[in-house]
């Protein structure tokens, strides 16, 4: 396989391209096998010193997530009732681990347990897209009531949500994208080293 076809047209490739944040699902249920696959590709995730501090509150009953939603997408944050419509919400949490999260994020100034949550998240993203379900990632809600609503202990951070559940319609044109020569560099930042033929832009 020619490089630039390697970069950009694999069978994984395919799929991350297909990949779109759908705000607009069918009422069809997801069936629970399908649930429990995204959440066993989030499973195996690798994360901070192997900490796993993932912890997923999925909610499929109709009168919790009808609590759920008036309570976390309501005043400023109206503009996410849209999830009220996918049949699953997955609550998406973090356990701090002292060594993992909370030491090394104070010495490094990274809060790791964003990033393992976010490599989970991005499993369930596109395991759901292998399964011919939909997904959008989530960060605009009501924390206090839904922690409230939901009874997530405190020891938990409440990091995103993620609607699960079939596309009512899917965009077909792709989401713009910078070109790889303007994301990359080599061995130095802003180096003019680079492979002789990049991928082409498409």
């Amino acid at each position: 396989m020619a490089e630039g076809n390697a970069a950009g047209h694999t069978p994984f490739q395919m799929l991350v391209r297909g990949r779109r944040s759908i705000r607009r699902f069918l009422e069809t249920p997801v069936e629970r096998d399908k649930v429990l696959a995204c959440l066993e590709a989030a499973r195996r995730a690798p994360s901070a010193h192997n900490a796993q501090p993932w912890r997923f509150l999925v909610v499929d009953d109709p009168a919790v997530k009808s609590g759920l939603v008036a309570a976390a997408f309501s005043g400023i944050y109206s503009g996410s009732k849209f999830a009220a419509r996918a049949p699953v919400i997955i609550v998406m949490l973090a356990k701090l681990d002292f060594v993992a999260n909370r030491l090394g994020s104070r010495l490094q100034g990274v809060p790791y347990h964003f990033v393992d949550i976010g490599i989970a998240g991005e499993h369930i993203a596109l395991q759901a897209e292998e399964l011919g379900l939909a997904t959008c990632w989530m960060g605009w809600f009501h924390v206090r009531k839904l922690r409230k609503c939901l009874d997530v202990p405190k020891k938990y951070k409440i990091v995103a949500m993620m609607p699960l559940g079939y596309a009512e319609k899917r965009p077909t044109r792709e989401p713009p994208r910078r070109a790889l020569r303007e994301i990359v560099s080599f061995n130095r930042m802003g180096s003019e080293e680079g492979p002789e033929h990049w991928p082409a832009e498409d």
